[in-house]
């Protein structure tokens, strides 16, 4: 242990001690890790000085930089006056009610009624339970099957990690056995095989054959990202969400839109679902909604559903300790003030956005640039070997992840998934900002194919 935290000093604060999520812990014995200690306006800064553009928003959370001193200030008063009261048994706080009603007001029309977890794993474990007991107080008890797709994203309680399609995640737990997983509308993934409707339509009648083989009387709900976030920024094709809502209509399903990073003006308008044209019958928000200054999730349901369980049924036997915590509703009430106060979103809509995608595109001419894609401010990068081809670099994502730290090791934050880089930087950043962030990608495409 000695000669770990030794290791360790030269290159962060850490003692070995805490247990990183989503981390390799024998690697991180030998390699250590990266230790933040400030950030400013949308640069965050490590324990020896370095200043680094932070192309992922924390975690997708920091959709308006590091320096809102509005938000804090927020979150001090709240300190100050209430610094706790649980929303349990009818009881609740007032800023609580306060970003409820807020809330309400930036949500999709039908949208009136909001329950409030710490994440948005919680809320989609919500989700879960709200859809059964709808369907149980509509008398309809078996239809508790819920669906999902395969690579999509939902948190990482047993319930999210269920519900997301990740591999690597249920390689290490036993998921509920009644969510099941479908294609997802990938593109690049059938390249030279589909043009990208086709996978739109592919993907989307493998739900329908899913709901049919299941049989539609016992399938409560599909639920998606409308763009697959930490599966790589996968974009769908145009016709993918008219076919979904089209399927589960006409068999009774309820649609879940997981909007804990479409959420909030990243997809160029304030909810993804809005961006593709479906409505939905539960959102799932986190992240953005307190601009990542405070943990708070939630869901926000639409009028048929709330009617229902709002009028009988006793009580929903469902909750945290810290639902509604004040502290983080009064972050949530200062972020959605800048949100709805400002011309944030308009400048993101017509100008920052428009930037993103023209500068982003750029890198398409790389050598090792197989596809770029880019919706509102997300990103991503596909690498390969030749152009025209999906071919891969090197085995294990090696490429990737090489070029992902040389970008880090430069002071440009961005993250790896698969054979490629995925960004989503926050929405204040400016055009200059935008274009030293795509040079110093572009430095990184250039190392890597030098290395490799």
């Amino acid at each position: 242990m000695a000669s770990q935290s030794s290791a360790m000093s030269q290159n962060t604060l850490e003692s070995g001690r805490f247990l990183h999520p989503f981390t390799d812990f024998a690697e991180y014995k030998q390699t250590g890790g990266r230790t933040y200690v400030a950030g400013e306006g949308v640069f965050i800064i490590d324990h020896q000085g370095n200043r680094l553009l932070d192309g992922m928003s924390g975690l997708w959370c920091t959709n308006l930089g590091y320096s809102q001193t509005r938000i804090k200030d927020a979150i001090t008063a709240q300190l100050d006056r209430l610094p706790f009261y649980n929303s349990f048994f009818n009881c609740t706080t007032d800023t609580t009610l306060r970003l409820a009603d807020r809330l309400v007001e930036a949500l999709p029309h039908g949208f009136e009624h909001v329950f409030f977890t710490n994440s948005g794993s919680e809320a989609n474990d919500t989700n879960i339970r709200m859809v059964h007991r709808y369907f149980d107080l509509i008398d309809q008890p078996n239809k508790k099957q819920i669906i999902a797709r395969t690579n999509g994203y939902h948190g990482s309680t047993i319930a999210g990690a269920s519900l997301g399609g990740m591999k690597g995640m249920h390689e290490q737990m036993t998921g509920l056995p009644y969510v099941h997983h479908v294609d997802q509308p990938y593109s690049f993934e059938h390249l030279g095989e589909h043009l990208p409707e086709t996978v739109g339509q592919l993907a989307a009648q493998s739900l329908a054959d899913k709901i049919d083989a299941l049989g539609a009387e016992n399938v409560a709900a599909f639920i998606a990202e409308p763009i697959q976030g930490a599966g790589g920024v996968i974009i769908p094709p145009s016709n993918y969400w008219p076919l979904v809502e089209e399927i589960c209509r006409s068999r009774d399903v309820l649609i879940i839109s997981d909007e804990v990073i479409c959420g909030f003006g990243r997809t160029g308008q304030w909810w993804g679902c809005q961006t593709f044209g479906f409505e939905p019958d539960l959102i799932t928000f986190a992240k953005a909604v307190t601009n990542g200054y405070q943990p708070l999730g939630g869901v926000a349901i639409n009028g048929k559903i709330a009617e229902v369980i709002t009028q009988d049924g006793g009580e929903f036997a469902h909750g945290f300790t810290y639902s509604g915590h004040p502290v983080a509703c009064a972050a949530g009430l200062a972020t959605l003030e800048i949100y709805q106060e400002t011309d944030l979103l308009d400048t993101v809509t017509n100008t920052t956005a428009p930037h993103w995608a023209a500068a982003i595109a750029r890198l398409s001419d790389h050598e090792i640039v197989g596809e770029v894609r880019s919706q509102g401010m997300l990103g991503a990068i596909e690498l390969v070997r030749k152009k025209g081809t999906k071919d891969r670099i090197a085995p294990d994502s090696a490429a990737a992840v090489f070029c992902r730290n040389s970008a880090i090791q430069n002071g440009f934050m961005v993250r790896q998934v698969g054979d490629g880089l995925i960004l989503s930087p926050p929405l204040i950043i400016t055009e200059s900002e935008i274009d030293q962030l795509i040079a110093g990608v572009h430095a990184a495409l250039d190392a890597t194919a030098a290395a490799f």
